[in-house]
């Protein structure tokens, strides 16, 4: 049954809620999981993403960003992905390297094929089976962000991706929709403007086809 199901989608695309109520659908299944995220899968990656996600390092260069969130996902894929999976457990994991060629890629502007050499190599070419993308108009993500990031202590810590412009997030958005397009079998398009449990039911229809195919 071993598999990695990704969870990716813009800021505010409520792709995390998504994932943790799956996730309670299938440990009430008895499906055996791990549940994880990057880059703050490994006690490493969450110092990584201490230096990544804090807004006061709005000077980082892009090239840094990128290798920052690849070095935590080189530690991540080796202490925590690969032996999940040659335990046979289906891995449910929010962002993955989809998001590495959208962020940094497209939206940063660094070139694909350096992004796609360093991304393969953390990754120890490890490619999602199954990639949910959650897409909304940007304009609500960022709202629905704002709105979220209003509500933690420490906001400060949390957000310096949705301090950037608009045009930062549509090419993001962008870079998803571009990678959907180009391997529209692995992924499962999620009209991500719906309420919760309406966007729930269609993820864990495929969910269940998917887990079901493996058998």
């Amino acid at each position: 049954m071993k598999s990695l199901i990704t969870f990716e989608g813009i800021e505010g695309s409520g792709k995390s809620t998504q994932m943790r109520l799956v996730a309670q659908y299938l440990i009430e299944k008895h499906v055996p999981l791990l549940i994880t995220q990057e880059p703050s899968g490994t006690d490493i990656g969450r110092k990584i993403g201490g230096i990544l996600f804090n807004r006061g390092h709005h000077y980082m260069c892009a090239e840094t960003e990128a290798f920052l969130f690849c070095a935590a996902r080189a530690q991540h894929v080796r202490e925590m992905i690969i032996p999940a999976l040659k335990q046979d457990r289906v891995v449910l994991c929010d962002r993955f390297s989809d998001a590495t060629f959208a962020y940094q890629g497209i939206a940063r502007g660094l070139n694909l094929e350096f992004i796609k050499i360093i991304n393969d190599y953390s990754s120890m070419l490890l490619k999602p089976n199954l990639t949910f993308l959650f897409d909304l108009p940007v304009e609500i993500g960022l709202q629905r962000a704002t709105e979220r990031n209003n509500l933690l202590k420490e906001s400060a810590f949390s957000d310096r991706f949705e301090r950037e412009n608009m045009d930062f997030h549509k090419r993001v958005r962008e870079g998803y929709l571009n990678i959907y397009k180009k391997e529209p079998e692995r992924f499962r398009l999620i009209d991500a403007t719906r309420d919760v449990d309406t966007i729930q039911e269609e993820v864990r229809r495929h969910i269940v086809d998917f887990i079901n195919s493996l058998n």
